[in-house]
């Protein structure tokens, strides 16, 4: 008995992770198209699963909306750390910022049914937060000193830029102007010459 893991340290199994991960693919085009009310069982049926096995991965609504939302913070995250990888430091944090727009625009869609949780989002918000300052601080970090980025850039102030160029929201080609402005901020954030 001693020295083994109980049943909810195991791994989760091919098939339950692959239905896992659809489900959340499927719950956020939901929550983005119908709101906070969206159809469980509707949900359940696109993903290819019975309604016990989307119970079985989130016992309820807030659940499945908050891995939604923990889904696309941890996509960001994962995001920073694969073109830190693969790309020189001001492009991995160009596309970073570039998906980070992105979403903004799923959490824009996603908030009103984010505020349905017990409490609202704030809780959810703020535990998430810390991965994406890390990704930001990671990416920008690299970028000065490879001398792409001026030394003197906080990383949080360019987040605080971001955040506030993704959340004009109000027109219909709002994401578009983002990603132009995406690039002033690069460009603003280059060492003086």
């Amino acid at each position: 008995m001693f020295g083994k893991c109980p049943t909810s340290c195991r791994k989760p199994r091919a098939d339950a992770q692959r239905n896992r991960e659809r489900i959340l693919e499927v719950a956020k085009d939901a929550f983005t198209r119908f709101g906070a009310n969206a159809s469980l069982d509707d949900i359940a049926k696109e993903a290819g699963v019975g309604p016990g096995t989307l119970y079985r991965h989130f016992p309820s609504r807030d659940a499945l909306l908050e891995a939604v939302y923990r889904s696309e913070v941890e996509k960001l995250a994962a995001a920073q750390q694969e073109f830190a990888k693969t790309m020189p430091p001001v492009e991995a944090l160009r596309a970073w910022m570039l998906l980070f727009v992105d979403y903004i625009a799923a959490k824009h869609i996603i908030a009103p049914a984010l505020n349905t949780l017990v409490g609202g989002p704030s809780k959810l918000y703020e535990s998430y937060g810390s991965h994406i300052r890390g990704a930001i601080d990671a990416l920008v970090g690299r970028a000065i000193k490879s001398g792409d980025i001026r030394k003197d850039l906080v990383p949080f102030d360019l987040l605080r830029a971001l955040i506030g160029v993704s959340n004009v929201a109000t027109s219909p080609d709002w994401q578009q102007s983002a990603r132009r402005l995406v690039d002033i901020l690069i460009s603003g954030s280059r060492p003086v010459k």
